[in-house]
C-alpha cells in the first residue's frame, strides 16, 4: 500500500514537473517569436479573444497626430477618454517637477535630501541627481508590515505608508557616498516627492497636482482616488508616500499634450530631464531582444541612446503604459492598456517596436 501510495505521489510529481517545463518551453517559443513581430501583429495577439481589452494608442509623427483605440481582436473602438493608471510614468511628472525647481533656483541637483527633510544626521545623503537616475543606492522599496498587510488585503502594495513612514526608513538606511549601479527605485522616486513637497511647503499630493494642473495643464490628469471609468484602479491615502513613484490616473489626449511639451520643449526647463546625467548601461539581454535600451538615464527617463529615444513606461496591477519619443525626428508614441503587464505582450514591447518603425 505505501509503494502504491508512493509511487501515486512521484507520479503527481513528475505531471506537475512536465505541465511546468511545458509551460516554460511555450514561453521561451513566444518570447523568441515576438522580436520578428510586427507592431499590428502583437496587438492582434494581445487582444485576441479579449472582450475587456481597451488599448489605446497616440502617434506623434511630425505635424501629424493620430489616436486609435483596440478593442477584442484588434477592432476598432470609438475614441473616448478612457481614465487609465499610468504606474510608472508618474515618475516623470515628479522629475519634471524638480527640473521646475532648479529652474526657480529653489534647488540644485547636488542638493542631498537632507537639506530639504529633517533626518537624523548622516555622513551622507544621496542627492537629487542620484535619486532620479536611480544610481543613489536604494533599493526598488523595503519590505514592511504595511506591504504584507497589503498584501492580503489584495490592495496596491505600497497603500498606507505614510510620509513619516518614510522618513523614518530614510534615517535607518546608511548608503555611500558614490554612484551606486542601476537600480530601479520607486522607494528613491518617492524620496524626491517628500523632498519636493517640503520644499513646495505642502504635501505630495497637493504639490503634484497643481503642478499637473497649473504648470502642465492637464485637464484630465490626476492624483489617483481608486475611482473612473474602467476597472481596477489601485487605492491610495491622500498622505501616501509611494504617491510620487505611481499614483496618476491619465487619458490619452492629455498624456499626447504631456509627451509633446517634453518634445517641443515648450516648458523649457523640462528640457533639464532629457539630458545624460548618468551612463547606466542596464540594457540586458531580454530587453534588447525586445528592442528596449537603457545606456543612460536622464532625471526620471530611461534614454536608448543607439536609438536615440528617451522613454518611460508603467504598470500596475490591472494597467500597463509607455511613452517614448526621439526629439530629433520629432516622434513620439503612447500606448495605454488596461491589461496587467504580464498579460501577453506588454505595451512596453508593443511601443518599443512602434516608435522604431516609425524612426525607419
Amino acid at each position: 500500500m505505501r509503494n502504491k501510495k508512493s509511487i501515486f505521489i512521484l507520479s503527481a510529481l513528475l505531471i506537475v514537473a512536465l505541465g511546468a517545463g511545458i509551460y516554460y518551453a511555450v514561453t521561451i517559443y513566444r518570447m523568441n517569436l515576438i522580436p520578428s513581430m510586427s507592431f499590428e501583429e502583437m496587438m492582434d495577439y494581445t487582444t485576441k479573444n479579449n472582450e475587456r481589452a481597451i488599448i489605446t494608442v497616440g502617434i506623434i509623427d511630425g505635424e501629424d497626430t493620430g489616436i486609435t483605440v483596440y478593442g477584442e481582436n484588434s477592432s476598432i473602438l470609438p475614441i473616448d477618454e478612457f481614465e487609465y493608471e499610468i504606474g510608472s510614468i508618474t515618475k516623470t511628472i515628479t522629475s519634471s517637477l524638480l527640473c521646475k525647481a532648479v529652474s526657480e533656483k529653489k534647488a540644485e541637483l547636488s542638493d542631498p535630501i537632507n537639506e530639504f527633510i529633517d533626518l537624523p544626521q548622516k555622513d551622507h545623503y544621496p542627492d537629487f541627481r542620484r535619486l532620479v537616475t536611480h544610481t543613489s543606492g536604494y533599493k526598488e522599496y523595503y519590505l514592511d508590515r504595511q506591504m504584507v498587510v497589503n498584501f492580503f488585503n489584495r490592495r496596491n502594495a505600497f497603500y498606507g505608508i505614510s510620509t513619516d513612514e518614510l522618513y523614518t526608513k530614510i534615517g535607518k538606511i546608511s548608503l555611500a557616498d558614490k554612484v551606486y549601479p542601476f537600480e530601479y527605485s520607486s522607494f528613491g522616486i518617492s524620496v524626491v516627492g517628500g523632498a519636493l513637497a517640503e520644499i513646495y511647503a505642502s504635501d505630495s499630493t497637493t504639490v503634484m497636482q497643481d503642478f499637473i494642473e497649473s504648470d502642465l495643464k492637464l485637464e484630465n490628469t490626476r492624483i489617483s482616488d481608486g475611482n473612473g471609468n474602467m476597472e481596477g484602479y489601485w487605492n491610495w491615502m491622500p498622505d501616501d508616500a509611494y504617491i510620487p513613484a505611481g499614483a496618476v490616473v491619465s487619458t490619452i489626449d492629455d498624456m499626447m499634450k504631456y509627451m509633446q511639451l517634453h518634445m517641443s520643449e515648450a516648458l523649457p526647463y523640462l528640457s533639464l530631464g532629457h539630458e545624460i546625467h548618468a551612463q547606466v548601461h542596464a540594457t540586458t539581454e531580454k530587453y534588447e531582444k525586445m528592442g528596449i535600451r537603457i545606456d543612460a538615464a536622464g532625471l526620471g527617463w530611461m534614454i536608448d541612446t543607439q536609438n536615440n529615444i528617451i522613454w518611460h513606461n508603467g504598470g500596475t496591477d490591472n494597467f500597463n503604459s509607455y511613452m517614448a519619443f526621439d526629439k530629433e525626428k520629432q516622434i513620439g508614441v503612447v500606448i495605454l492598456s488596461n491589461l496587467a503587464p504580464d498579460y501577453r505582450i506588454p505595451a512596453t514591447v508593443m511601443g518599443a517596436k512602434l516608435i522604431r518603425t516609425l524612426q525607419e
